[in-house]
């Protein structure tokens, strides 16, 4: 089994990681802009996500001789080691419901704004979980300082969201253009009227078609920034969100924030038993041991929810069908590389917090600074808002930075 033990390797895989986990949520929020289903979309990402999870296992953890404190995978397959699988599948679990719940929460606070709300949260109540779980390894003068900063973070993340929203509100009141007056007063009603009514739109659903804007939306392409492009882009994506209060979705990015601010912490207990839940003489679960069952609850409960939601869909969506999903390849690879980016970002997360903390690993949560990246470069946002907008994201950006290289230099050393 291959083991990082230094803190340089540590943070190169907290590096790593940090990139992955910031631009997967970008590839998910490109397909749901294009008008693909995020069911369909969730079910892909969900099926590269565990295979992520089994390629970890099946190389590092069988990488050299297997030991008795630190069996490879299969040799742990076979041993009584249930208590700490069940703390593996909780973080599992409780991971699968936070990025459900991003998937939707995207769409209506924006990709940058959702991933530095979460990723704050995350921070401030799982980093400091960890710290107490790993026996204080990390530098409580130089980690909480550095949780401060992301709890500052979130104050600046709820206020850049709620300033773009009166930018873009005060955009479309100021079009002097006919449709975009109709739309701010109609709201989704009249920017959903592509078809002539839901028996139209079961059928394109039924027939591979995963919404349909992909053939009703041939208007020249608006500027970034501009009343036109934001009601292009409401035609365009499959979650419609003008018209929607700002408590709608900051209360979907709180719960996704809560979500994963608890599976770092299980995970911590399923590699390391602080409980004492195993029985004598039997080794605790090694870091790829723990990550293929968290990844299979993750799996089970992202799979069954999607599905529920094809027929059961939520927030306006339209329903589908698992034969319309197997039919819409329509950004099916990108679906599918989004996975393998979460996956191997979240093994390497777990990989370096196992050698230098889970507390330090939770730096990676600055991922909202790649995020944003890809927020502003692919999606336009934040195009020609206003000044205090730009002061507001420039501040919180910076709080990011200095959280970042605060986290990581609190790094520890476990003790065998």
């Amino acid at each position: 089994m291959y083991v990082v033990e230094d803190k340089g390797g540590a943070i190169a895989l907290m590096l790593a990681a940090l990139l992955f986990l910031g631009t997967w949520p970008a590839v998910l929020t490109l397909l749901e802009r294009r008008g693909r289903l995020p069911q369909h979309t969730y079910l892909d990402y969900s099926l590269t996500n565990l295979l992520a999870a089994v390629l970890i296992a099946l190389t590092f953890g069988q990488i050299g001789d297997s030991k008795h404190d630190m069996p490879n995978f299969f040799t742990q397959l076979t041993q009584d080691n249930w208590p700490s699988i069940l703390f593996a599948m909780a973080g599992g679990i409780v991971l699968s419901l936070g990025n459900l719940a991003t998937q939707y929460a995207w769409a209506y606070v924006g990709l940058s704004v959702t991933e530095v709300i979460t990723s704050s949260i995350t921070v401030v109540i799982g980093t400091t979980l960890n710290y107490y779980l790993d026996d204080r390894i990390n530098r409580a003068e130089i980690l909480f300082p550095g949780v401060g900063c992301f709890l500052v973070a979130v104050c600046l993340g709820s206020a850049v969201h709620t300033s773009n929203a009166a930018d873009n509100e005060k955009k479309l009141n100021d079009s002097s253009n006919e449709y975009q007056n109709k739309t701010c007063t109609t709201g989704d009603q009249e920017l959903g009227k592509d078809v002539s009514d839901k028996d139209d739109i079961h059928k394109d659903l039924e027939n591979g078609v995963s919404h349909v804007s992909y053939a009703n939306f041939n208007v020249e392409k608006a500027k970034a920034g501009t009343a036109e492009f934001l009601i292009q882009l409401e035609k365009k994506r499959s979650i419609k969100v003008l018209g929607s209060t700002t408590c709608l979705g900051l209360s979907i990015v709180f719960f996704a924030g809560i979500c994963f601010s608890l599976f770092s912490p299980a995970f911590n207990l399923a590699t390391n038993d602080q409980w004492h839940t195993l029985k004598e003489g039997v080794p605790h679960l090694v870091v790829y041991t723990a990550f293929f069952y968290f990844s299979i609850s993750c799996f089970v409960v992202g799979i069954g929810l999607n599905i529920w939601f094809l027929y059961k869909p939520v927030l306006g969506l339209p329903s589908s069908s698992f034969t319309a999903y197997l039919k819409d390849w329509k950004g099916r690879h990108w679906a599918l590389l989004a996975g393998l980016l979460c996956g191997f970002g979240n093994g390497f997360q777990f990989m370096g917090g196992q050698a230098a903390g889970y507390a330090a690993a939770d730096s990676v949560q600055a991922l909202p600074l790649v995020s944003t990246f890809w927020g502003i470069v692919l999606f336009g946002e934040y195009r020609k808002s206003s000044r205090k907008t730009y002061v507001l994201l420039v501040s919180m950006l910076s709080m990011f930075i200095v959280a970042v290289g605060v986290l990581m230099a609190s790094s520890g050393h476990r003790k065998a």
